[in-house]
């Protein structure tokens, strides 16, 4: 199966980003894991089908409320 290491900066921390990204990749059947970087961003790990990533992606450069996304560098 296909996986993404994923960083997000900005204003990702501290805004239950973590839990909602896992929340959101449960939804979409996606296995992986979320973690707190020490330079403020959060680590993502992804895996899954190519069309569920997309979609996870895509929720990543968004997140959940009272978070500012400024950057998704995926690899």
């Amino acid at each position: 199966m296909p996986r993404k290491h994923v960083v997000v900066t900005g204003r990702v921390q501290g805004v239950g980003f973590r839990y909602s990204t896992c929340r959101e990749a449960m939804r979409r059947g996606i296995g992986g894991y979320a973690r707190n970087l020490p330079d403020g961003s959060v680590e993502v790990e992804v895996e899954g089908r190519r069309e569920q990533l997309a979609d996870m992606i895509e929720w990543l450069h968004t997140g959940p409320l009272g978070s500012k996304v400024m950057a998704v560098d995926v690899s």
